[in-house]
């Protein structure tokens, strides 16, 4: 299957299933593939909206809008990716995303 027929194929799903976040994630996951900033922007923005994401997502859109040059909303998507890792207690991760902080 090709990139394109994955990314129709989850769009489909997102359609038929309007309040589930995981076609929404899935679809980021393609558009990262294909570096496709933009578009993962708006499909994480998505998902983050709907699901109570435990940092994978935040670390994910902080990526993302770093590639886009958006330094600052990248870093407040880490600083949030911090907020939920801790929350779902995912201390490696808070530590990743700390270091990546520290590199801005």
């Amino acid at each position: 299957m090709t990139a394109e027929a994955r990314i129709e194929a989850l769009v489909k799903m997102m359609q038929a299933h309007p309040d589930d976040p995981r076609p929404r994630f899935g679809l980021a996951l393609e558009y990262e593939k294909a570096e496709r900033w933009e578009d993962a922007v708006r499909a994480l923005r998505d998902y983050l909206e709907r699901a109570d994401d435990e940092g994978n997502a935040w670390g994910r859109l902080g990526a993302a809008l770093r590639h886009l040059g958006r330094t600052d909303e990248a870093a407040e998507a880490y600083r949030r990716g911090i907020d939920a890792a801790t929350r779902h207690g995912h201390p490696t991760m808070v530590g990743e995303f700390e270091d990546i902080l520290d590199d801005f």
